[in-house]
C-alpha cells in the first residue's frame, strides 16, 4: 500500500500548486488587450507575454503567495490508460521567502470503517529541503531517489519557478515561438533558455493569457535520451482573486501519466512551519 501511494504522490505536485490549466473559463478569469506584435523582436514578444501571463495570474497578489491549501482526487495512467485507482488528498503547500524554504505536505484519505464514516489520514509525505519522505504514527522513511528526483525535477521547471528564478538570471533568453492548438484553443507559445541551455516552453491562452500547457526534456541517464514532461492546466476558477486551475493533467513522454482534480483551494491560510517536519510523527488512530 504504502509503495502505492509512493508512485501516485510523484504526480501530484506540487504543481498543486503550481496553478494554471488548459482551458481558460473567460467568464471566471479577466483578459487583456493586447497590442499586435508588429515590429516586436521575437524576445521582446517573449517577454511581453511572460508580463502578460502574470497579470493574468494576479500580479503582486500571485507572485507574493505565501502557501496553499487544497483537496482533491487524483486518477492514474499506466501507458496512457486508466489503472482504476483514484486518491482522495488533502496538501498543503509553502511558497519560499526569506525565512523558510518551499515545503509540501501530502495527506491520503482512506474510509476510518464500515462501521464509522468519514476519512482519515494514515499516511502523508512531506517534500522539503530536497528530499521526500513517508511519514506515519510508526516512523518516518526516506522515499525512492527516483521518485525524489522526479518531483524535484518538476519543481525547478514550474512555472513559479520559472518566474521566480528563470527569467531574472543572467544570459536568460525568453523567445516567442508563435502561435498553436492546445486542446482547440489558440495559444502563444513562449520558450525560456537558461544560460546553461535548460528550456521551459509555456502555452498561453490567446485570449486570457494563462497559462495552458508547459513543458520540459531532459536527459535520460540509463537510455541515453530525452524524456519529455509536460503538464496541461483547464478549469480555472478565481479564488480570492486568483485564477487558478482546478485540472491538472500530466503526461510523461507522450502518454497521459495522471489527472489532479481539486474541488476546494485556499491561499495565505498562514500555514504553521511544524507542519512540514518530517520527524512529527502523525498520530495513532
Amino acid at each position: 500500500m504504502k509503495r502505492v501511494l509512493c508512485t501516485l504522490l510523484s504526480g501530484i505536485l506540487f504543481a498543486a500548486f503550481a496553478s494554471p490549466l488548459l482551458r481558460a473559463q473567460t467568464s471566471d478569469t479577466p483578459g487583456a488587450t493586447v497590442a499586435p506584435p508588429g515590429a516586436l523582436t521575437q524576445e521582446q514578444r517573449g517577454r511581453q507575454l511572460m508580463d502578460q501571463m502574470i497579470a493574468a495570474l494576479g500580479g503582486p497578489e500571485w507572485l507574493n503567495r505565501k502557501d496553499m491549501q487544497f483537496h482533491g482526487r487524483m486518477a492514474s495512467f499506466f501507458q496512457g490508460r486508466p489503472n482504476g485507482m483514484i486518491v482522495e488528498f488533502d496538501a498543503w503547500h509553502q511558497f519560499p521567502d526569506s525565512t523558510h524554504q518551499e515545503a509540501q505536505r501530502i495527506g491520503f484519505l482512506t474510509d476510518k470503517s464500515m462501521i464509522f464514516p468519514g476519512k482519515k489520514i494514515d499516511v502523508v509525505q512531506i517534500w522539503t529541503g530536497g528530499t521526500g519522505y513517508e511519514v506515519t504514527y510508526k516512523g518516518k522513511t526516506t522515499l525512492p531517489k527516483d521518485q525524489v528526483d522526479d518531483y524535484y525535477r518538476r519543481q525547478a521547471h514550474s512555472i513559479e519557478d520559472v518566474v521566480r528564478d528563470w527569467i531574472k538570471a543572467p544570459g536568460v533568453m525568453i523567445l516567442y515561438d508563435g502561435t498553436g492548438m492546445v486542446e482547440r484553443r489558440m495559444a502563444d507559445k513562449v520558450t525560456i533558455l537558461s544560460a546553461n541551455n535548460d528550456a521551459v516552453t509555456i502555452d498561453l491562452d490567446s485570449t486570457t493569457h494563462l497559462p495552458v500547457r508547459r513543458t520540459f526534456q531532459w536527459r535520460n541517464t540509463t537510455f541515453k535520451d530525452y524524456d519529455e514532461d509536460v503538464e496541461e492546466y483547464d478549469d480555472y476558477h478565481t479564488v480570492q482573486g486568483l485564477p487558478t486551475a482546478f485540472t491538472i493533467t500530466r503526461y510523461h513522454n507522450g502518454d497521459m501519466a495522471n489527472q489532479r482534480f481539486y474541488n476546494k483551494v485556499q491561499y495565505n491560510t498562514g500555514l504553521p512551519p511544524e507542519l512540514f517536519n518530517p520527524d512529527n510523527l502523525l498520530k495513532k488512530k
